[in-house]
């Protein structure tokens, strides 16, 4: 497991690879990923966006950006926790993923919080460079 806290709001991330949603032969890594994120802090905050920075074993980079996660935009009082699993396709064998969520507070304050990076690996790759 990775976890990252800032501002009292610890993300952990647990990544898994999906043997039966890959096509080693075809280039196709599936890896599953779950997010925990747990406000440990004294205020409300809302999750409002996510961005996401996936390297694959060759360096290139995609960007991924977009409102809220899994189509939802939680709101997490303090000692609350919320939890959802997605999904990411490479075409090599590893990788790693890292990004953020922006967050605002009930007062309208935004900010960041820092998902740590994590390594995507499968049994395939004989040189991982995570």
């Amino acid at each position: 497991m990775y976890e990252k806290v800032t501002r009292s709001i610890k993300v952990s991330v647990s990544p898994s690879y999906l043997e039966d949603q890959s096509s080693p032969n075809e280039d196709r890594f599936v890896w599953a990923y779950r997010v925990n994120i747990e406000n440990g802090g004294t205020e409300t905050v809302q999750l409002l966006r996510r961005h996401w920075r996936i390297t694959d074993k060759f360096g290139r980079l995609q960007e991924v950006q977009g409102p809220g996660v899994v189509g939802e935009k939680p709101v997490l009082k303090p000692g609350d926790s919320f939890q959802y699993t997605s999904g990411c396709p490479l075409q090599t064998p590893s990788g790693i993923m890292a990004g953020s969520y922006q967050m605002t507070t009930t007062g309208g304050e935004c900010f960041d919080i820092e998902i740590p990076a994590f390594s995507l690996d499968s049994p395939y790759d004989t040189a991982a460079i995570n």
